[in-house]
């Protein structure tokens, strides 16, 4: 396995594929990355020599911040909005959508599993 910014990016799929692998490379970068270090965006993992990886390693360290770092500044963001208590902050806070989605029918994915309230009885005479 190829070992990049502390991730072990899988050896039998192309580079392109394998560098999303790690925490704030996507696709558009991942070709960036490559076409910067000069390896071929088909080329499976397995192929690359140590130089390319080497190269491949030089242009992340120096042109991106990603897994621990940009895990740390998105979790601070987060922090600095739920501290000046900002609207998207609150929606953080409470644990509810922030982009205006409605929340009556869905948005189970943020408010989590359904908890059920049950109905008041009626008083008897």
């Amino acid at each position: 396995m190829a070992r990049i910014a502390g991730i072990d990016i899988p050896r039998n799929k192309r580079g392109e594929i394998s560098l999303t692998y790690i925490y704030g490379i996507g696709r558009s970068n991942a070709r960036k990355i490559l076409a910067t270090a000069g390896v071929d965006l088909n080329k499976k993992v397995e192929t690359w020599n140590d130089d390319e990886i080497t190269a491949i390693r030089n242009v992340i360290n120096e042109e991106f911040k990603v897994e621990g770092g940009l895990r740390s500044e998105v979790q601070m963001n987060i922090k600095r909005l739920m501290d000046i208590g900002c609207y998207r902050g609150i929606r953080h806070r409470t644990g509810l959508p922030l982009r205006g989605q409605k929340t009556k029918n869905n948005a189970r994915t943020r408010k989590g599993k359904r908890k059920t309230v049950a109905n008041k009885k009626k008083a008897t005479k």
